[in-house]
């Protein structure tokens, strides 16, 4: 595998800095009084004539690595509370978090990890998680994310994509057993020496590092911590200097309908500078003493990006109610901890309304929050400023590729604007939607499709130049796949996918990849998944299944097939038999209309009507 170094120059990035060099180039477009639009705060002078936004600020862009940032903020407030892991009983200041990352990052440099290698970090929501992602980021060694959900096939095809040298993760959590996956990955993984991994499956793996147990050929979390001795914690001092904030830091694999995820590849730029503009707009810089409960997995953006690392250039504190999501204990936590601001998918916030004993929970401290990671009825919006007391509610949009927040309201927005938008351009992006077929800018409330140019892009899919090319036009624009419309202030509102991703709960589903699984099932002739309308998660996963001549088959059949061997959240909920699919004139399967006709099936379609009507 090349290093990162190698990789930048040798253009697997889709010459990514060749990108970014052209991407502030003049281009011919609206005019000039058109192009910008201040967003220092909420605009109220109406400047689009057309879909195109350019949020400006008085404020220029960070260029400074991760550790660089938490460090400033441990000399700024060494005592203040950083991290809280509530059922875990973990509570660490600033200080004590800089003193654990920098003991962390040495013993990983002693173990022989090096700048531009990257390590896969595989758990739920536990203090170690933390610390990885900022001691990776302190090591200048790349961070890959992944799913703690993962079954054995999806581990290994992440793990080996980004070349992992590294993997670190408890023994088990609740039903997953990674070390017995591991081993399966690595046969004769108990023979081996820690650090000289040889697995045919993972070519790049050497280390495996265990944070809760001894296990034969593999480190103990411990250990790494020891290791670390004056020499390394010297080298690690003399790193930061060829340190920059260009360099790629973090993969995190992401969604798509081909049924291969891709690592979506963000920079030290691109995270600081999003977290930092993402807490300007909720206030944290006038107001650092915020308190932001975060039930959602580290492994996704919204968590590690809008929480975590929030938490370092802000100031604030993150409080982690569990390692996996428990609707009860994040209104604990929300409580006992007093936070201030609550973070969740649509699905999350409907669950903590609905938890039986919801209304003895004292949530007076709690004023804003952030809903994202999938489309939100206005209906739910309502409900948690009427319930749940949260009056500066806010829907943001984004994707990891653009680091990952590009849209975002104010907290004191109107209702209209807080229920049925996702908010106005972000400082330091352009924004526009163009015509599927001509490419060019449609009129204001037009709907096209949404793409994003600016610092937050990211520098593209690791190892897939393809793959990039296809997501990145040459002139630096991000093709979101999105539908959406733009008002005359920039705010946005979000009318459907163009792709077939499904979105459940806040997770990105590829259909083609259930497709496939499904499809080795010995009486499955053909399989074609989709996604329909679930009040709950705002989408399910539904399997429409032609069998064999003469095979016979039943859904709890199909179920038990998929235990085990998949994620369960992608294991679908509906399995319907079908004879046929609808198609075109040149024989493709029209998914949208077998959606329609699952839904009708099923009893769903007048709901997912009603939802379209209300425009999300």
């Amino acid at each position: 595998m090349l290093s990162s170094q190698s990789l930048r120059r040798s253009g697997v990035f889709f010459g990514s800095l060749k990108v970014l060099q052209r991407r502030w180039t003049p281009h011919a477009g609206p005019s000039a009084a058109s192009r910008g639009i201040h967003v220092d705060s909420p605009p109220i002078i109406p400047s689009l004539t057309t879909s195109y936004a350019h949020g400006t600020s008085n404020i220029s862009l960070r260029h400074t690595t991760v550790g660089e940032t938490l460090l400033k903020t441990v000399e700024r407030w060494p005592d203040r509370e950083a991290v809280i892991f509530v059922q875990d009983g973990v509570r660490k200041t600033f200080a004590q978090l800089q003193q654990d990352v920098d003991q962390v990052a040495a013993g990983l440099l002693a173990i022989g990890l090096q700048k531009g290698d990257r390590l896969g970090m595989w758990a739920p929501n536990i203090y170690e998680w933390i610390l990885i992602q900022y001691a990776t980021a302190r090591a200048g060694i790349i961070l890959v994310t992944v799913n703690p959900a993962y079954q054995v096939q999806e581990a290994e095809y992440v793990l080996r994509a980004s070349g992992c040298k590294a993997v670190v993760c408890p023994t088990q959590f609740k039903t997953q057993n990674y070390s017995d996956m591991l081993r399966e990955l690595c046969p004769g993984i108990e023979s081996s020496t820690p650090g000289d991994i040889r697995s045919a499956r993972l070519p790049d793996l050497r280390s495996v590092i265990i944070l809760d147990s001894r296990q034969p050929g593999t480190f103990h979390f411990e250990d790494v911590m020891q290791a670390g001795s004056s020499s390394f914690v010297q080298q690690l001092q003399d790193l930061q200097k060829k340190l920059f904030s260009d360099d790629p830091i973090n993969i995190q694999f992401t969604s798509g309908t081909t049924g291969v995820p891709k690592g979506a590849t963000l920079s030290h730029h691109n995270i600081v500078n999003n977290s930092y503009f993402v807490g300007k707009r909720m206030g944290y810089t006038w107001n650092p003493f915020n308190r932001i409960c975060v039930p959602l997995p580290l492994f996704h953006c919204f968590a590690s990006v809008g929480g975590s690392l929030c938490m370092a250039v802000h100031g604030v504190t993150v409080v982690f109610p569990s390692a996996g999501y428990d609707g009860k204990a994040n209104l604990v936590a929300m409580e006992s901890e007093r936070c201030t601001f609550i973070y969740g998918t649509p699905t999350m916030f409907i669950d903590l309304i609905n938890q039986p004993d919801f209304v003895k929970y004292d949530l007076s401290s709690v004023k804003g929050g952030i809903i994202g990671g999938s489309p939100c009825p206005p209906e739910i919006v309502k409900k948690i400023i009427s319930e749940m007391g949260v009056k500066e509610i806010t829907i943001v949009y984004g994707t990891t590729e653009n680091s990952p927040v590009t849209f975002c309201p104010a907290p004191t927005d109107n209702m209209e604007r807080k229920s049925e938008t996702v908010g106005y351009i972000m400082e330091h992006t352009e924004a526009k939607i163009v015509d599927n077929n001509t490419g060019q800018v449609v009129p204001l409330g037009t709907t096209g499709e949404l793409q994003i140019r600016g610092y937050c892009v990211m520098l593209g899919y690791w190892g897939d130049e393809a793959k990039t090319r296809e997501a990145i036009t040459k002139t630096g624009w991000y093709k979101t796949g999105d539908l959406a419309t733009m008002d005359t202030f920039s705010y946005c509102r979000i009318v459907g996918r163009i792709k077939d991703m499904i979105i459940r709960g806040g997770e990105n589903i590829y259909p083609a990849e259930i497709e496939q699984f499904l499809q080795t099932h010995v009486k499955v002739k053909e399989v074609q998944v989709v996604g329909v309308q679930d009040d709950r998660l705002g989408e399910e996963v539904c399997a429409c299944i032609r069998l064999k001549d003469g095979e016979k088959c039943t859904v709890e059949e199909m179920k038990a097939f998929c235990k085990n061997k998949i994620a369960h959240f992608k294991i679908p909920r509906y399995f319907l038999f079908v004879t046929s699919y609808p198609l075109t004139a040149s024989g493709k399967i029209q998914k949208h209309i077998l959606t329609e006709e699952a839904e009708k099936q099923l009893g769903l379609r007048t709901k997912r009507t009603q939802k379209l009507n209300h425009g999300t």
